[in-house]
Order: C-alpha cells, then structure tokens, then sequence
C-alpha cells in the first residue's frame, strides 16, 4: 500500500511538482511545494482562498513562471512555455470562471487553438469525427454543435469546456471549482464523466471549497495555507473537519451560527408575480427579520425572480412591493434604495474588473463621502480597510485591480459593496460560490446579523446545506411557479430534491 503523496512503486507519477516557489513582490505566493498526482487518480488541491491554489495551477499551465523548483509529466521535464504549449503536451485547465467564446459555437470552441489541416484548409470532417467520439465519452453524444455557446445551460458550457480539454489527449486536467455553476443533476453528471476519466487513466486535479465533494470524488488531498503544503493523505476515512482545521489552522466555529431575530412587518410582497410565463404567478411575502430561501434545479427561474424583484429583468405580470411601495413592472430599484442585488455572474454584473478593490465597494454609493462638492478620500480609505477587515479579502493592497483577486476574494468585495449600500432587502444570488468554508461561515453569520438588524434576505443557492441552516424558510421553484413554501425546520434535504425535480410539494 502507497503512503499519501507516493506513487505506486515502480511507477512514476504522471506529475510531479518539487520545490515550487513563487513571489511577488515581497508576498510569498508558494513556498516550496510539492505535488504528485498518478494516472487515474483524482487529486483534490484544497485551502482558503489566496492560499495558493491558483497560483500553482498557472504554474503547471504555463501561465506563470515558478521562481524555484522543477515539473516532470510522465517522468520527464516539463517547462511549458505558454498555456497553448501545456495543452499540446497533455495538461488541460477547465477555470472556475467560463473561458468559452461565447457567441463563437460549440464546434468553433471545441475545435479553437488545436485546429487540424489538410492542404492549407481546418480538416472538419476529421474534427467532427473526434468531437462525437469525445462527446459519447461524457453521454453527451446529442449536443448540439451548430448553436453559440451562450445559448447552452452553464452545466452544457462546462461540458464543453471538459470535451476540449479531452479533445488534446490530456493526460493530467485540472477542474477548478467545476460545480460552482451547475444544479445538483449536473453535478453527478460531472462525478460520472471524472469517474469515466479515472478509468481512463486520466490524472484529475480538482480544487473546490466544497468538501463534502472532495471526500465523495477525490482519491487523495493535499492542503494549502500560505503558500505551503500543510497536510496530504488518502481521502477515505478523513472528516471535513479535519480538512478545515488543516485550512484555517484552528478549530472552525459551528459552519451556522444561531443568530437571535424576530419577524418584524412585511417587507416585499409579491403578488401574482411573473418575469416570463404570465401563467407562473408567484405571491411570496418577506419580513423583516427573515431569511427566505429559494431552492430549485438549474434554470428554475431563481435568479429571473430575483432580477425582476429588483428591476433588472421586467415583469410580465403581477405586482412587487418593497416597504409598502407598489412598484408593478418597474424596478423595485427605482422606488427604494433599500434593495440591493448580489448577482451569481460577479465578473459580468457584480464588478468592474479592471477597477481597485476599493472603488469597486464604494463607487456605487459615494453619498456618504461628500463634502461640498469634494470627496472625503481618507474616510473613503477607513471604510474600505474596515471591509476588507471584516470579510478578510486578500489583496496586495485595496488599489489592487478587482480582476487580479481569486474568485473568491471577489466574491468577498462584491458583497462588500452591498454590506456598503446598507440595504434593507438583500437578494443574494450564490453569495458564497467560490468561497473557502472559513469564509462561508463569516458570511453566514454576517447574513444572521443583517437579519438581526431587521433586514429581510432572500437567499438562492444551489447548496442545500446551505439553506437548510441559515434560512427561516425555505421556498422550492420548479419551471418558474413556486411549488413549495415552508418553514425550514420542516424541510429534509430529500425533500427539496424530489420538489424541485418534480414540481411537487406543499404550497403556501
């Protein structure tokens, strides 16, 4: 039997990281870190955000060059010299955020960058060839290749982004936060195509901050604080918690601290409510003081209510009031300033990517900073390093462009710009996606104080632990009508599933 870490004897692993190093500035980005990973095996890469992972990963890709230390795939060095030259040697990245071309077809992404010719001309019989063989792999054999990426589901364009890498003939493919954007069917839809790769003999590399997927899917874990391996083993027989303190470095707190709280008046009413279908009419009531979520499969209409309660998408029926204030189809944003939106696309939506980490949170509400004309910029600086404080986002430094932070960190200052604004409803679409657990209960307990403080929160989330211990109540959306509604406390994970994919359940 191997030790964690060890390849099998007499084998080479199919890689092998040593002594990987990596600074900026005076930062220390990685700290001679080792990582090994054998063919057919799935490796989960694990820490708080700005631990490391990424970094590594650009490392392998090509993307960044280490300051110190080697890479060998399959026994043999390997100093890629750009991402295009890792992928034609066999390593394959599938990022957390889409990195399709999204009005380019599912045949041009699938087929861009690793174009194949004959007498000058891109030998597409060849590539459609290759494309249905990789597409039967994963049991998608029925895609269309025809229409724009933007047309397909985000778990088909994740599906896409799996199919290329194995069009290259990857031999080791990393999966950065891979579920962060699909329903609970298209996870177990990815387990089975990561499942299908391992017998293939394919190394997995797969970062999430879901542990409860590491334990499920990977063979082995390594974790990263600071820079630094802190801990690796066999991933059979380890707890999260354990993970978590190997993460943190501590004892992490109860993941969903009780808040005391109690309902106060009606704050948005929803009645007859509807953004696309006028027959899926939706009442809903929120209080203050209340935390209502909203489960539901992908595409069950979720994140369309929440953007026609705020204004961005119309509704085509019904009528939505915020603090007593009809607003029927106008934006909800119009009537009040007391609703804000935290957006599930944070780099399209939620922030300004090529802008600091302070003017993302402040910019859109200078108000309070404004004197005779002027802007009070060191009381805009205190309130900026009170929020990274208080989320603890790491950055360089607050005048770091939002776009050079993880995807978790940006996450954190997307929220932050909405603690900002000190809002009364909060909608938060996904508001912990891509965040380390450490993190994920600083929010949890920040959105139990904000419910404390009398503010009303509707929660989407495809994680259902999630809901289930932080919300109040819990409302099931199935094909844009509101199946179900009740108290959280009378909910069972089952339960949630078989309503949101049957479209049955106890209405309100």
């Amino acid at each position: 039997m191997t030790t964690a870490g060890q390849p099998a004897s007499g084998r080479h692993p199919r890689l092998e990281m040593s002594g990987i190093a990596k600074h900026f500035g005076a930062t220390v980005a990685l700290d001679a870190v080792d990582l090994r990973v054998d063919s057919g095996q799935v490796l989960a890469l694990v820490g708080e955000n700005g631990a490391g992972k990424s970094t590594l990963m650009k490392i392998l890709s090509g993307a960044v060059r280490p300051d110190a230390g080697g890479i060998q795939l399959d026994g043999e060095r390997f100093a890629p010299d750009g991402p295009l030259a890792a992928r034609a040697s066999g390593v394959a990245m599938i990022y957390q955020e889409s990195n399709v071309a999204p009005d380019l077809s599912v045949e041009a992404n699938l087929i861009l960058g690793a174009e194949r010719h004959r007498l000058g001309f891109i030998d597409r019989p060849s590539h459609r060839r290759r494309i249905h063989d990789v597409l039967a792999r994963l049991g998608r054999a029925d895609l269309p290749l025809a229409v724009p990426v933007s047309a397909l589901s985000p778990g088909d364009r994740q599906l896409v982004e799996i199919a290329r890498a194995l069009l290259t003939d990857a031999r080791v493919v990393v999966m950065d936060e891979p579920t962060s954007s699909l329903g609970l069917v298209e996870i177990e839809k990815l387990f089975d195509v990561i499942d299908g790769l391992r017998r293939e003999g394919v190394a997995v590399i797969y970062i999430s901050h879901f542990l409860e997927e590491v334990q499920r899917i990977a063979d082995r874990y390594i974790v990263l604080r600071d820079g630094r391996v802190v801990g690796d083993g066999a991933t059979p027989g380890v707890t999260v918690g354990a993970l978590v303190e190997l993460m943190i470095g501590r004892r992490l707190p109860d993941m969903f601290p009780v808040t005391s709280r109690a309902l106060g008046a009606p704050l948005l009413a929803l009645d007859g409510v509807a953004t696309s279908d006028p027959e899926t009419r939706i009442d809903l009531t929120v209080h203050r003081g209340e935390i209502l979520g909203l489960a539901g499969l992908v595409g069950a209409g979720r994140t369309e209510l929440l953007r026609g309660i705020y204004g961005l998408d119309p509704i085509v029926s019904g009528e939505v009031q915020v603090a007593g204030v009809a607003g029927g189809k106008q934006a909800a944003s119009g009537l009040t300033p007391g609703v804000g939106l935290l957006s599930e696309n944070r780099q399209a939506e939620g922030l300004a990517l090529g802008c600091s980490v302070g003017l993302n949170m402040l910019l859109s509400r200078l108000g309070p900073f404004a004197r005779w004309g002027w802007l009070d910029t060191r009381a805009m600086a205190r309130t900026v390093d009170e929020l990274v404080e208080r989320l603890g986002i790491r950055a360089r430094d607050t005048g770091q462009p939002v776009g050079e932070l993880s995807g978790g960190n940006q996450q954190k200052v997307a929220f932050a710009r909405l603690l900002h604004h000190d809002v009364d409803l909060l909608l938060l679409d996904e508001p912990t996606r891509g965040i380390d657990v450490a993190s994920k209960a600083q929010i949890y307990e920040w959105i139990g104080e904000l419910a404390g403080r009398g503010k009303g929160v509707v929660l989407v989330s495809d994680y259902v632990p999630e809901l289930l211990g932080v919300c109040d109540r819990i409302a099931v959306m199935h094909r844009g009508r509101m199946v179900a509604n009740r108290l959280a406390k009378d909910w069972t994970e089952h339960d949630i599933m078989a309503a949101a994919t049957s479209g049955e359940g106890l209405a309100a």
